[in-house]
């Protein structure tokens, strides 16, 4: 790695605003943090020893920290001061720019007006404190389900994830900016600390009586023996008012420490160079279990553990087992060992995203690591899976090897969706079908949101910390990997992963970007990568290919960005991209043949299909790509789907309705094709679903449109999944099922249960009727209990409600709780939805979950409207409820985008006119656009929608 600067961080051009100045780096990190969580309310505090390279003459540092930490000494030692006089900082010398937490720490008081370059052992000390909130970011504090004695368990976790590292201690809060860290956690006796590095030491802990500020930098000194006395705050200049009042530790205002027990120190090794963002560490009553890895590069074993509270770790088996199947595959594919001594997981109650893969310490919420393999669904047990899958590519994708800025967060998350949601799935559990299920998971929803105007490149600028959240998306992720899988089907799969080797190998302990990647890929392929790649990743958006037939053997291809909205301008218009057609052509015996070398490049192309009559683009929809054929093509293509693979159809079914929806073509075309299909004899959950999906979309669009067509709609869906039921039935017939079946059943029995046919219906209230009244489950399938659960309080009462509310407060498991929280959205009696409202704001709904609420809502028609006029009434609880704009992306378009008329986007559209809405500005952009692609949609197609259906007797 060139321009390499000391401390393991490349060095970068003096930055713009939003980068901290490349002057001073840390080379290392002293932490001691202490857990207070008897306290009322629970605290922290800590003392950090930065250990300083200076590159730079430099009289002042910059670093970060964020409002909500209350420093309350800061001293600095070199190697060329002599005596102590100097080392003490006064806190006015500290200046603090609340809106992008950059610290100013003026050096020139200092011999000499500040530090020299090549200045050896310069240390800087910090003491902080803070209270330990529940705010989900930074240290901060979980609280788990009470237990027979109606008591919570409290526990304290870190997540760092963007820039979140700066609320827990003093830190040059970047990802270019690796450091080694040495980290202590002083904690109660009965409590369990963790962190990224195993444990070296544990011991009682009693604060020296005589520790001093003045010997920090004493050889003997232990790092966080000042946290036991008193100290007396300072206050910050720029720091908002009321942050730093005078403060007594353990006794401040307000706050009340416990003595009731002792304390303990526990001790990590020294991690390897990592950034912030990585650094983990919890103090709580855990219980854990325990496997191991044995590694085939390093003949090492490397201890595997799951951590959790004692009620819940008796369904943290399976994804403790996940890691031991998964770690020798990702090895044997990287020919890189797991680089730390130990892989924890801690599973937490509270939790801001699915989950967080801290290096040697992975977190993440009981969703996605919990699984009771007698009551849990199918779902559930592939969700715990995948989550745990992805997080361990991140032990290579991220940790190892980091993005340089934020940038390039692609590059974590594009890697660890493709390889741990697909290559690994699929030697694992090849029997889930998880490179068919891709399509479903992740490229539809990929294009979904890059077909919208508001959408961004999956490399995106990121100026501030406001947008760097935003980025934590379907683009980064799912396109990401949607590229990447068509990159490797390009070069060939084996190929793809030595490149990916290639690229790790050259960057291990170091940073990277883009370039980086394309240049490992080359290297394994011998082809210009990065020609090929550029402007997937740095241009918005993709192409719709037309096809245009002539008559004469060939085909005229043509590309052009695809809008949602079908109204792209002609400066919308100019990229050309590199287009795998990848053409499939059927013989007269039936047999299909891929044309693998066929591209497109420019605007517009010739095919020749050599006779062949029979053809379709983009074979196994590896492409990421729309196409839209002519409505002749299209039906001959519905009558021959059988002959091309699972992928074709699902591509084929999704493309249709999307282009139907965006205007290129009309809805009764992808009614057609689906007619098409269902006529050939389709079999395979995929397709299936992608047509269940389809006509959810109409549904959902349409529903403000007449009872009558509304009605029409329900019978189309009754008539093309009802007859699957009879040979699928409600339970399974062996334990060995397919899991395609099982999913196909549910998939089945929803779709027919939404439609409100009564026969599927009934059965549904007679097995849900044992349960009611005798808490009996047995005849409610785990994977069909959502929908049961779910319809039998729309079609039920009070007492159904009453049930699946103390479902809700007492679940058997965290799938069992989802469950009851969409049933509880479901309700279509105004008094039970009255309910399900004031829940959201008393207390009942932990902040993690409060987007489940409103998109469960927002699906139900009878609280459509109600969720929209409840963000709006109480924005600004909402916005207090999350500060930091977390979470908010999701609320906003759950509140508003299942909304499709254009009244309705002028209402949001005024509604946030006047708000700031830096920290989820991409969510009201992409949740306008989707009210006016669907406002659109119903005005331009209602008449075709209810032709098609009188036509074909369902109106």
């Amino acid at each position: 790695m060139s321009n390499a600067v000391p401390g393991g961080a490349t060095s970068a051009p003096e930055q713009e605003g939003h980068r901290l100045p490349t002057n001073v780096y840390p080379n290392l990190y002293e932490l001691a943090i202490k857990t207070d969580l008897i306290a009322s309310p629970p605290t922290f505090s800590g003392e950090a020893l930065i250990h300083l390279d200076i590159n730079k003459d430099s009289s002042e540092i910059q670093f970060h920290y964020h409002k909500t930490l209350t420093i309350t000494h800061i001293s600095i030692s070199t190697s060329d001061l002599k005596t102590t006089s100097n080392l003490n900082l006064p806190l006015s010398n500290l200046k603090l720019n609340e809106e992008n937490d950059f610290a100013t720490l003026d050096l020139s008081s200092l011999p000499g007006g500040g530090l020299k370059q090549g200045q050896k052992s310069t240390k800087l000390f910090f003491r902080f404190e803070s209270e330990l909130k529940s705010a989900m970011h930074g240290y901060y504090r979980s609280e788990g389900d009470p237990d027979e004695n109606g008591k919570k368990p409290i526990y304290g976790l870190t997540q760092f994830e963007a820039t979140e590292a700066r609320k827990a201690f003093p830190c040059w809060d970047e990802p270019l900016v690796k450091s080694k860290f040495s980290i202590s956690m002083i904690a109660r006796e009965k409590n369990t600390s963790l962190s990224n590095m195993p444990q070296v030491s544990e011991k009682p802990w009693k604060a020296p009586s005589n520790a001093s500020i003045d010997n920090v930098f004493n050889e003997n000194y232990e790092l966080g023996s000042l946290l036991g006395g008193s100290v007396q705050l300072g206050k910050v200049e720029g720091q908002t008012e009321g942050k730093t009042e005078g403060k007594t530790e353990g006794k401040t205002e307000g706050k009340t420490e416990s003595n009731e027990e002792g304390w303990k120190i526990t001790k990590y090794e020294t991690s390897p160079l990592m950034s912030t963002y990585l650094v983990a560490y919890a103090s709580g009553e855990f219980v854990s279990l325990e496997s191991a890895h044995h590694s085939k590069l390093t003949g090492k074993t490397v201890p595997l553990k799951i951590f959790a509270t004692k009620d819940q770790i008796k369904q943290a088996q399976f994804g403790l087992d996940i890691k031991k199947w998964a770690l020798p595959i990702y090895e044997e594919i990287f020919d890189i060992p797991y680089a730390l001594p130990k892989l924890d997981t801690l599973v937490a109650h509270d939790f801001d995203a699915g989950a967080m893969e801290n290096w040697g310490l992975i977190t993440g919420r009981t969703t996605a690591y919990l699984y009771d393999p007698e009551k849990s669904p199918l779902s559930a047990k592939k969700r715990v899976a995948v989550v745990q899958c992805h997080e361990l590519a991140h032990m290579w994708f991220g940790d190892i090897v980091t993005m340089k800025w934020w940038d390039n967060l692609w590059l974590n998350e594009a890697f660890a969706t493709l390889m741990g949601e697909l290559v690994i799935l699929d030697r694992i559990w090849p029997e889930w079908k998880p490179r068919s299920e891709f399509l479903k998971t992740h490229l539809q929803g990929a294009l979904d949101l890059d077909s919208q105007r508001s959408s961004h490149p999956i490399e995106v600028d990121c100026p501030d910390s406001n947008q760097i959240a935003q980025i934590f998306d379907a683009i980064s992720y799912s396109k990401g990997a949607s590229v990447l899988r068509m990159l490797a089907s390009v070069v060939g799969e084996p190929t793809f992963l030595k490149g990916v080797s290639i690229y790790l190998k050259k960057h291990i302990y170091g940073n990277a970007e883009t370039k980086d990647l394309w240049a490992g890929i080359s290297e394994a392929s011998g082809l210009d990568v990065a020609k090929i790649m550029k402007n997937w990743t740095l241009k918005v958006g993709f192409p719709v290919i037309k096809v245009e037939e002539s008559g004469d053997g060939k085909i005229k291809l043509t590309q052009n960005r695809f809008l949602s909205t079908g109204d792209v301008k002609p400066e919308e218009d100019e990229t050309l991209w590199y287009v795998p057609l990848e053409v499939a052509t059927l013989d007269d015996s039936g047999k299909v043949s891929v044309d693998h070398k066929a591209t497109l490049e420019e605007r517009s192309t010739t095919y020749d299909l050599k006779g062949n009559d029979s053809f379709k683009l983009n074979a196994q929809t590896v492409g990421v790509y729309r196409v839209s054929y002519e409505p002749e093509r299209l039906v001959k293509l519905g009558k021959e789907a059988s002959k091309y693979t699972l992928e074709d159809r699902v591509g084929l079914l999704s493309d249709a309705a999307t282009l139907a929806r965006a205007g290129y073509s009309k809805t009764s075309g992808s009614l057609s094709l689906i007619s098409e299909i269902v006529k050939g004899g389709e079999k395979e959950y995929l397709p299936w679903s992608q047509i269940g999906s389809s006509l959810s979309k109409l549904n959902g669009v349409w529903w403000e449109q007449s009872k009558e067509v509304k009605e029409a709609l329900s019978k189309l869906r009754i008539d093309l999944f009802k007859p699957l039921i009879k040979n699928l039935g409600f339970d399974s017939k062996d334990k060995d099922e397919l899991p395609e079946i099982k999913e196909l059943r549910e998939l089945v029995i929803s779709t027919v249960a939404a439609a409100e046919d009564s026969e599927i219906l009934k059965e549904i209230k007679e097995r849900f009727e044992p349960f009611l009244k005798s808490n009996d489950d047995t005849k409610i399938p785990p994977d069909l209990q959502r929908t049961i659960f779910v319809n039998s309080i729309q079609h039920g009462g009070l007492e159904e409600y009453e049930k699946l509310l103390n479902v809700y407060n007492k679940p058997s498991n965290p799938s069992t709780k989802v469950d009851a929280m969409y049933a509880l959205t479901s309700a279509r009696d105004k008094s039970l939805l009255d309910r399900t409202f004031k829940m959201m704001g008393d207390g009942s709904v932990k902040d993690q979950d409060l987007y489940i609420f409103f998109f469960g809502l927002s699906a139900n028609k009878y609280a459509r409207r109600h969720i929209a006029e409840y963000f709006i009434k109480e924005y600004d609880t909402l916005m207090k409820r999350y500060p930091d704009g977390y979470g908010v992306n999701y609320l906003v378009k759950g509140a508003f985008s299942a909304l499709s008329s254009h009244e309705d986007l002028k209402m949001v559209k005024d509604f946030f006119k006047d708000k700031d809405i830096r920290k989820y500005k991409s969510a009201v952009a992409q949740t306008c656009d989707s009210i006016q692609a669907a406002a659109d949609w119903v005005q331009r197609d209602a008449g075709d929608v209810e032709q098609w259906l009188k036509e074909h007797k369902y109106l």
